[in-house]
């Protein structure tokens, strides 16, 4: 028997393939340690140079007070060179993420004793069902890293989300690197069916997208979205760029009338969030100008920005002229308008009513994902209404 702890840097999917490596471990009867333990499992990201950075410097200090490391995730896989110079108790498993808990569970060894289920140690479930990539943004190395689109069954998927609403989990999140590729072709599932066939699995209270391309939001999702009724009203749709030559060279494939037109039928009562890059080889100052623009007229609250660097393998991997100042000064514009556009979404709720799940002490997210303050015991869903309105959320009466 050994201790292990896991932890996980970048997304939802690296959050749900760091999740399958701990239920493997403790099925395996191996036991999970908050302190220095035997084994350390850290599921890595590379989606920009800043979180490769941040993944080196986890799995070095995991080094230092456990027996062995195991390095997974998009990380992992990114080069033979990528963890090179760490302490030789570190290795890195360069795996397919279905691959992965097997792997490492293999290398730490199983004992008799297991254990039939491993709770998840959040308050919502995120289920994996869409893994890779078949397209290549001229900026991204997820499709080098994780490989082609591939689906996972929507029986299988159906049973986990069966499961885990056993297991006490009243919300559940759909995961996947481009979740509108999903296609279960045996049995005719596409995304839209699927959310409908999940949001009605009994027990189950609140259902979320983790993110869609906007090609994908099409009149049939949008209207699974708002025919099923434990969908969450909230939607993040990556808009990269408000300028369409800019789009143009990320080969995006979409332009900024598509993505607003496609948004439209949101707008009114969804909660729309979004990632940006900035500082891309090609962004001018006209071109993030267009960008602010744009947020604002598509109604977006929240934006997750990315300075732009340069991934190993893209085309664009030898591009990098935007000076990182103009780049800091962009992200801080941008980021600002984003909490003047959260702020103002949630004094519109102020008087009014929501039902938040209180995922940590003092803290929820509403039916839109909006962030709420309210004192009630973790893991409850509570009712409650919008007193105030300070930097971190909207304060329950």
């Amino acid at each position: 028997m050994a201790t292990f702890s896991v932890r996980f840097l970048g997304c939802k999917v690296s959050h749900t393939d760091a999740q399958l490596v701990r239920e493997r471990l403790l099925a395996d009867g191996h036991v999970e340690s908050s302190d220095a333990a035997d084994v350390s499992v850290v599921n890595t990201c590379c989606v920009t140079h800043e979180a490769l950075r941040k993944s080196r410097h986890a799995v070095a200090r995991a080094a230092r007070n456990h027996g062995r490391v195991y390095v997974t995730g998009c990380g992992a896989n990114l080069s033979e060179t990528a963890f090179a110079g760490l302490p030789a108790n570190v290795t890195v498993v360069a795996r397919p993420s279905e691959e992965t808990p097997a792997a490492v569970a293999g290398d730490v060894g199983a004992i008799g004793c297991v254990q039939a289920d491993a709770r998840l140690d959040r308050v919502r479930a995120f289920v994996k069902i869409q893994d890779g990539c078949s397209f290549s943004c001229s900026f991204c190395v997820i499709p080098r890293v994780r490989g082609g689109s591939r689906s996972r069954p929507a029986a299988a998927v159906l049973r986990e989300i069966s499961r885990r609403v056993g297991q006490g989990h009243r919300e559940v999140v759909l995961t996947g690197v481009n979740l509108g590729l999903y296609r279960d072709r045996d049995s005719g599932h596409r995304l839209p069916h699927l959310v409908r066939e999940a949001g009605a699995v009994p027990g189950l209270v609140r259902l979320r997208l983790s993110s869609i391309e906007v090609n994908h939001v099409d009149e049939e999702l949008v209207a699974a979205l708002r025919e099923t009724p434990t969908v969450g009203r909230h939607l993040h749709v990556p808009l990269q760029s408000g300028d369409d030559h800019v789009l143009r060279d990320m080969a995006r494939r979409y332009t900024v009338a598509t993505y607003l037109k496609r948004i439209a039928p949101l707008q009114d009562d969804f909660n729309l969030t979004t990632d940006v890059i900035v500082g891309f080889p090609s962004e001018t100052d006209a071109a993030f100008a267009k960008t602010r623009s744009v947020v604002r007229e598509a109604g977006l609250t929240k934006v997750h920005v990315f300075p732009y660097s340069p991934r190993p393998g893209t085309s664009t991997a030898a591009q990098d002229p935007v000076l990182r100042s103009v780049k800091q000064q962009r992200s801080a514009r941008l980021r600002a308008d984003s909490r003047d556009a959260c702020l103002s979404r949630w004094r519109g709720k102020l008087g009014r009513d929501d039902v938040v799940l209180v995922d940590r002490p003092g803290r929820g997210y509403g039916d839109d994902y909006s962030p709420w303050l309210v004192d009630a015991p973790v893991g409850e869903l509570v009712r409650v209404r919008g007193a105030a309105v300070s930097e971190e959320g909207i304060l329950a009466a």
